[in-house]
């Protein structure tokens, strides 16, 4: 390949390429992903921060490994998203499960993950955030997204992180989600501070 694949907000096409298949790897305990570009946890942290925060309409969208209280933790994970999507003045949209929801879905309270660009156009999202869903599942939701849509993807994933979102944080767990709360209120104190 002579030049590095970007994973960047579409619509990129009906058939989009599989970023992994383009050459595209996920990051490393310490690393993330920004549009196909190893960087550090640090740097996505802040990145992630600024684009939440010059977004015009962004959403949450929390999956089933975050919407129920499955196992210890949880619970208190849950809330620190609900913190951090307040920080943001995000909207959230939760995927309960996978079933497909058809034939009517109503994109206002619900995302279908296969059908996640409906949810995204009815809303006018431009930015979103996959966090406690599936892997397999966010993998082909984030494709889906990046096909058909102008929406920007991040994903805080629990595991390995996701080659097909834009931004991808991978060992997300409370501690790292509070972090990146705080890097958005501290960057809101300085954009309210005329930037101090």
């Amino acid at each position: 390949m002579s030049q590095e694949y970007q994973v960047l907000a579409g619509p990129e096409g009906y058939l989009p390429p599989a970023a992994a298949v383009m050459g595209v790897e996920l990051p490393k305990t310490g690393e993330a992903l920004v549009e196909g570009s190893l960087v550090s946890d640090n740097e996505a942290l802040h990145k992630i921060a600024d684009k939440l925060l010059s977004a015009k309409n962004p959403f949450f969208f929390p999956g089933p490994l975050l919407l129920w209280a499955w196992k210890a933790g949880v619970a208190e994970r849950a809330q620190a998203v609900r913190d951090l999507a307040d920080a943001v003045g995000a909207g959230v949209i939760p995927m309960p499960d996978y079933r497909p929801k058809y034939p009517m879905i109503n994109p206002a309270i619900e995302i279908n993950p296969n059908h996640p660009n409906l949810t995204i156009w009815h809303n006018k999202i431009d930015v979103c955030v996959f966090v406690g869903v599936h892997c397999h599942y966010a993998n082909i939701a984030l494709k889906i997204i990046r096909g058909g849509t102008s929406c920007y993807t991040i994903a805080l994933c629990g595991e390995a992180g996701h080659e097909d979102a834009m931004i991808s944080l991978r060992d997300v767990n409370l501690a790292k989600i509070q972090e990146l709360t705080a890097i958005v209120m501290d960057k809101k104190r300085q954009i309210a501070g005329g930037g101090k």
